[in-house]
């Protein structure tokens, strides 16, 4: 520890599509929806995160909200940068006589662009940060699973999240293949919303259709432990008037299907770019499984039915790439790149 090291302080960020969480002192200090509220009329960034989001599908002209992050990236750069800025806020518990320079770690996906890595280095530079180094999500969620990335033994992450699907193979420290979709949970919500409208004449938001999703959302029509059918409220496409009605998993299973499946062609593919001394370890290692998407009913049977091999779900699969990240905070040159 350096002599003025109290005036430094050191946060690691997930920064994704869905939610952001922010790590210090190795806790989980902000876990906060990427959403913004902003006033049409001034400009003015009104609410973030939780209460941003409460308000999500509910705002008059005057009010607007955005999600400031589409696919992984940011879309919106000024609000990004405020996200980011208030969230921060939010990490303070007392003020401090001395406003302490930020050294920061953020998570991105493997796959977006230089351009993009930028954005987010400069959003959070604008935020008020001092030092910034990035690490790609699968690599993140890896350390955080408690795999020891640094051996030369092969292991295969994919990691769902709200706006992209990562799936690399890691070994030395590093990401030997990976392929990133952008296709995700968001794309689930969006399944389900046009499934309601087509099958049951019902008009839902993307909130509702998130709830639908985590209620009673499945990825095989038949599986162990079945949830309760869940109690959908929207707007008759036909009458205009809000209505009920009952869904089951096996209806979302079906809806969900031909995604899962893209995210399935996208795992084969990274297996076929797989070196095959690298193959046979993930033979004996299986597959490991993060990220909001995989909490998904029966999700990690139907990637073992396809791939033949163990797939393993990490023990907190939303906070698995937050904790990595925080543990790569501590070990800044080790894991982490910088973008100049």
């Amino acid at each position: 520890m350096g002599l003025f090291s109290f005036l430094t302080k050191e946060i690691a960020i997930d920064l994704g599509t869905a939610n952001t969480i922010i790590i210090h002192n190795d806790e989980v200090v902000v876990d906060e929806p990427s959403i913004v509220a902003q006033d049409r009329v001034t400009g003015r960034i009104i609410a973030v995160g939780k209460r941003a989001m409460m308000m999500h599908g509910k705002t008059h002209e005057n009010i607007k909200t955005i999600r400031p992050l589409r696919d992984g990236v940011i879309a919106d750069f000024q609000a990004a940068e405020h996200m980011i800025r208030e969230m921060i806020k939010m990490t303070e518990t007392h003020k401090s006589f001395f406003p302490r320079s930020l050294k920061m770690v953020i998570c991105i996906p493997s796959g977006i662009t230089e351009v993009e890595e930028r954005a987010v280095r400069d959003s959070a530079e604008q935020a008020g940060a001092k030092e910034v180094r990035l690490i790609h999500e699968p690599m993140a969620a890896a350390i955080g699973i408690g795999i020891d990335v640094l051996e030369p033994i092969g292991n295969m992450i994919i990691d769902i999240g709200g706006g992209t699907s990562e799936i690399a193979v890691i070994a030395l420290g590093g990401i030997v293949c990976n392929k990133s979709i952008r296709i995700a949970g968001d794309d689930f919500n969006y399944d389900i919303e046009e499934y309601m409208r087509k099958q049951h004449n019902i008009l839902v938001g993307e909130r509702t259709a998130e709830e639908i999703k985590i209620h009673v959302g499945a990825a095989l029509p038949e599986i162990e432990n079945p949830p309760q059918d869940f109690a959908v409220h929207g707007r008759d496409v036909m009458t205009g008037i809000p209505k009920e009605i009952s869904v089951s998993y096996s209806e979302i299973a079906h809806c969900l299907d031909k995604t899962i499946a893209k995210i399935e062609a996208a795992v084969l593919n990274a297996l076929e770019m797989t070196p095959p001394e690298l193959s046979a370890d993930i033979f004996r290692t299986g597959i490991y499984l993060a990220g909001g998407g995989s909490m998904l009913r029966g999700l990690d049977r139907r990637i073992m039915l396809k791939t033949k091999l163990p797939v393993h779900i990490a023990d907190d699969p939303l906070k698995a790439v937050a904790r990595g990240t925080g543990i790569a905070l501590k070990n800044f040159d080790k894991f982490t790149f910088l973008i100049r």
